[in-house]
């Protein structure tokens, strides 16, 4: 879709408005290809959400077609932006189509979650969400408000798909939407979790760091010995239930790392800090944000900054206009460094046991890895998945990997395993971006999950 063709297709929007569950205006096109709106999940904490229905979706009641939900990490990045634009959505910041969509193989839905990330919103600073299970109880809201108001949606499976800090939010969300559904209150019927990259386990990654990098001479003996003493400290905070201090480690960690490394891409090894497409921007939020280097991607790559591919523009000028229910005086990704401060005490908190949860209660859980990726290393994953008390693990972790390929080139791509409900994909030459590093491979792995 050219750029004429999309203020073509955004001037014949037409407003349908619906009060449900405390949702404000909401807007669809005239063919219902998509939908967007806010839900008010509590008094002045309002979430954002936009669903695309998918060109190839088929109306067989044998085969019910998906629905993909997209998580971003952060936490505080934009799963509306970031997500959308830059890794799985039909357009990219330039408003060209992607010919890797996701929305091949799914309907998706993507939310900027929690309240406060993207163009989400609170109007008191109190209202900031502190927890993974008060984000979920949020997500929860706005499924309810969403689904139940539409039979079509509710035929179809829904799959929550995560990436980096957000696969602590699909867990919870998980079971709160697997508890809301037996209660009667939410319809919808859950299809699978897939975890990509995901910050499950933050102890096990942080143990990863230096080895993985001194194995692929990035650090040397020193920064892996200045490394360790810092994640010893992590370790022990988390023991003493002192995660904010223990937020604060991993922040000082990251320094170390960096400093000793010449500054790697914490999401990509192969490369520096700043040359990852998807993480430009990474010394300009630092100064904004020196605590949280993470939140690096909150703001995404600026190829032409103030034209054509630029996302804060995108967001913040041409979107705003054309979605028309955005207010005037917020900033896209504005209150996002606020979003990470109120869950700071909750960022170094595992979330295995909820991994587990999902897993007895019979439900597909994927988890998928770039191997090259720093933040959430492959390492770290594996040492989580090791720690699974599912009944089922150690017949999983003794079985041997399948090669993956794509097209009709025998290179090796990636090696995947599953057993029973529990997948498991390792992607090679996939930093934490998978979608955009492989977007061939993550778009097979999609339809295995959904199909």
């Amino acid at each position: 879709m050219g750029k004429s063709h999309f203020v073509l297709f955004f001037c014949v929007l037409f407003l349908v408005s619906f009060i449900n569950n405390g949702a404000m205006a909401a807007r669809k096109t005239p063919d219902g290809s998509e939908q967007w709106g806010y839900v008010q999940v509590r008094p002045k904490a309002h979430m954002f959400w936009w669903y695309y229905r998918s060109p190839q979706r088929t109306n067989d009641p044998n085969k019910p077609w998906p629905i993909i939900l997209w998580l971003q990490g952060g936490p505080g990045a934009s799963g509306v932006g970031i997500g959308n634009f830059e890794e799985v959505g039909p357009l990219d910041t330039f408003l060209k189509p992607r010919n890797s969509t996701w929305l091949q193989k799914a309907d998706l839905l993507f939310v900027d979650n929690p309240v406060g990330t993207g163009y989400s919103f609170v109007e008191e600073n109190s209202l900031f969400v502190k927890t993974d299970e008060e984000a979920a109880a949020d997500l929860t809201t706005l499924l309810i408000s969403v689904f139940n108001r539409d039979k079509v949606l509710q035929k179809s499976p829904l799959y929550i798909v995560a990436e980096s800090y957000g696969g602590k939010y699909a867990v919870t969300l998980g079971l709160s939407a697997l508890k809301a559904i037996e209660a009667g209150k939410l319809k919808l019927k859950l299809g699978g979790i897939a975890l990509g990259d995901s910050w499950i386990s933050p102890e096990d990654f942080v143990f990863s760091w230096a080895p993985l990098l001194k194995d692929v001479s990035r650090l040397d003996s020193k920064g892996v010995e200045k490394s360790n003493s810092l994640t010893q400290k992590i370790k022990q905070q988390i023991a003493k239930g002192q995660f904010v201090a223990a937020t604060n480690t991993w922040s000082e960690l990251e320094t170390v790392i960096e400093t000793y490394s010449n500054y790697v891409d914490f999401y990509n090894f192969l490369l520096d800090s700043g040359m990852d497409p998807v993480s430009a921007t990474a010394s300009e939020l630092a100064q904004r944000i020196t605590l949280k280097r993470y939140s690096r991607y909150l703001e995404s790559s600026k190829a032409l900054p103030g034209g054509d591919g630029d996302l804060d523009t995108l967001m913040n000028v041409i979107l705003k206009k054309k979605l028309k229910i955005i207010p005037k005086d917020l900033q896209w990704g504005g209150q996002s460094g606020s979003v990470f401060d109120a869950l700071s005490g909750d960022f170094m908190k595992p979330r295995i046991n909820e991994v587990d949860e999902l897993l007895a209660k019979g439900v597909n859980v994927t988890i998928y890895n770039g191997q090259v990726d720093v933040i959430c290393s492959t390492k770290g994953t594996e040492a989580w998945v090791e720690k699974l008390k599912w009944e089922g693990i150690k017949t999983f972790l003794s079985m041997d990997r399948t090669p993956l390929y794509c097209g009709h080139e025998k290179l090796t791509k990636g090696f995947t395993k599953s057993y029973k409900n529990l997948h498991f994909y390792w992607i090679l030459k996939a930093g934490h971006f998978v979608p955009v590093d492989q977007p061939c491979i993550a778009l097979n792995m999609v339809s295995n999950m959904v199909h």
